[in-house]
């Protein structure tokens, strides 16, 4: 999943987002696998604090509660999960955006080699580890709807405050909550008691400053390069510091 921001872009036809959501519902169970194998096989979100933030990000991604179960229950069988490991690449856009790949694989040679392809053939380049993440901050980001602009600013902002969240901003027709990576469970569990609804809500490396591109082939070069990471099988989410207003 793409980086926070601008979450009313462009609209696509409901075929493409069925499929999109499709995609990403089947993303998020294979993290809440893992979640499960890496908290020692415990499926219980109030036991296992990382399997309750990959849950958060279910439920805001809308996934049916029947969907969670069913993963979970699967989660729960011995050996699932431990074929894959999480691998997080770094690169380079065009004109130098900084791009970082968060993958999860059964086979690192083959998810390797398609990640360096994807940079290449859209203008960037694959880099070391740690050449852009210092850009970046981990924040968890809770981004609430607000649509229909029935809420009101100042409410929602102490709501989010009084639940322990680090910052606040507003934006055309939602609100994002910024919270410490340790607090981010119980801000998002505090929300959603008091009946907020999600567009988002995860973990997520926030750029500390925006590049925007200037060149049409460039802006066309980065969004086909975000779609096909978005659209490969291995990765997990993609994070980028391109100014897209």
């Amino acid at each position: 999943m793409s980086g926070h921001s601008k979450w009313h872009n462009i609209q696509k036809t409901k075929g493409a987002q069925d499929a999109k959501r499709a995609a990403a519902f089947t993303k998020i169970s294979k993290e809440m696998i893992v979640a499960v194998k890496e908290g020692g096989g415990v499926a219980d979100p109030a036991y296992n604090s990382r399997l309750a933030t990959v849950i958060a990000k279910a439920k805001a991604a809308n996934m049916p509660n029947d969907n969670i179960k069913r993963v979970l229950d699967k989660a729960a069988s011995a050996g699932q999960g431990d074929a894959y490991e999480s691998i997080t690449y770094e690169g380079h856009g065009p004109s130098g955006v900084s791009v970082i790949v968060e993958t999860m694989t059964d086979n690192r040679n083959r998810t390797a080699g398609n990640v360096r392809h994807h940079f290449d053939k859209y203008g960037g380049s694959l880099g070391t580890n740690g050449c852009v993440s210092w850009m970046f901050d981990k924040k968890g980001v809770i981004v609430i709807n607000n649509e229909d602009e029935e809420l009101e600013e100042d409410a929602v902002m102490m709501d989010a405050l009084d639940s322990g969240a680090a910052d606040f901003e507003a934006e055309e027709g939602c609100f994002t909550v910024y919270t410490d990576p340790a607090d981010f469970n119980d801000v998002f569990k505090t929300l959603e008691e008091k009946g907020y609804k999600f567009d988002s809500a995860q973990i997520e490396m926030v750029p500390q400053n925006y590049q925007k591109l200037e060149k049409q082939e460039d802006i066309d070069n980065m969004e086909k390069m975000i779609d096909i990471f978005e659209e490969d099988d291995d990765v997990q989410n993609v994070w980028h510091n391109w100014d897209q207003e």
